[in-house]
Order: C-alpha cells, then sequence, then structure tokens
C-alpha cells in the first residue's frame, strides 16, 4: 500500500536509482534524477519530497555541496536527507553528518535497511504516523 509520501533518488548511477525505484515504488512516489540540478530544478517548482536519498560522488554538484545547499535553503532545510556513498572514510561520514545529512550509508546497501532508516527518520520528523508502523 503506497503511503503517500515522495521519495527523491539522486545518483549518477542508474543501477542504483533502479533498485531504489524498484523496491520502494509500492509504499512511495519515488522520483528518480541522475543529475542534482534536476531534483533542485523540480523542486524550485514546487514540488517537494518527504525524503531525499543522494549520491555523495556525482558529477556536476557533488553530495557535499547538494547537502549544504538544501541545509541552507530557506525551502528545503526541513528535508531529511540520507548520503549514499561507495567511500567507508569515518572522516567522510562525519563531514556529511555535520553538513546536515540526516544518515549516511555505505554502498552497496541493503534496500531493508535504507527503508528501516527512511522509517526511523519519518518519525522522528514526525512525518511518519504510528498508524502506518503498527498496521
Amino acid at each position: 500500500m503506497k503511503s503517500g509520501y515522495r521519495l527523491f533518488a539522486i545518483d549518477d548511477e542508474p543501477s542504483v536509482l533502479l533498485i531504489i525505484q524498484h523496491y520502494f515504488k509500492e509504499k512511495f512516489d519515488v522520483k528518480v534524477f541522475s543529475k542534482p540540478a534536476d531534483a533542485i530544478a523540480v523542486m524550485h517548482e514546487g514540488n517537494l519530497p518527504d525524503i531525499i536519498i543522494c549520491d555523495l560522488n556525482m558529477p556536476d554538484i557533488n553530495g557535499s555541496e547538494f547537502v549544504e545547499f538544501i541545509r541552507s535553503s530557506g525551502f528545503f532545510a526541513e528535508i531529511p536527507l540520507i548520503v549514499l556513498s561507495a567511500t567507508e572514510s569515518s572522516e567522510k561520514k562525519i563531514d556529511i553528518l555535520n553538513l546536515g545529512a540526516d544518515d549516511f550509508m555505505v554502498k552497496p546497501f541493503n534496500p531493508k535497511e535504507l527503508e528501516a532508516r527512511i522509517n526511523s527518520i519519518l518519525r522522528r520528523s514526525g512525518k511518519l504516523a504510528m498508524e502506518s508502523i503498527n498496521g
């Protein structure tokens, strides 16, 4: 059953977008983007997601710059953000979390774990109603 929540996934790897789209399509309205600029353009049109999943290493705007942009924006600052990365560098994780990301996951990732983390963030932000957890 679809929750009505909107999830934006941004990654320059088509396979990652395919996994996210396939796994979450039943529960979320999923929109995928290969470039952060495309997602930002859609958000500027007023289509705001309930959560964003974005890759760290992308051309044009990298994940760090994207997190900084979202957190410094008056319109987008409250949108929960999970960063994915192939790097396991503790320093990089700390940097990203300090920039304002809500979570950090290393690729390859388990979609079930990603879903649990999304639900946890939505619960904390007050967006996930208890009945959807229990029901």
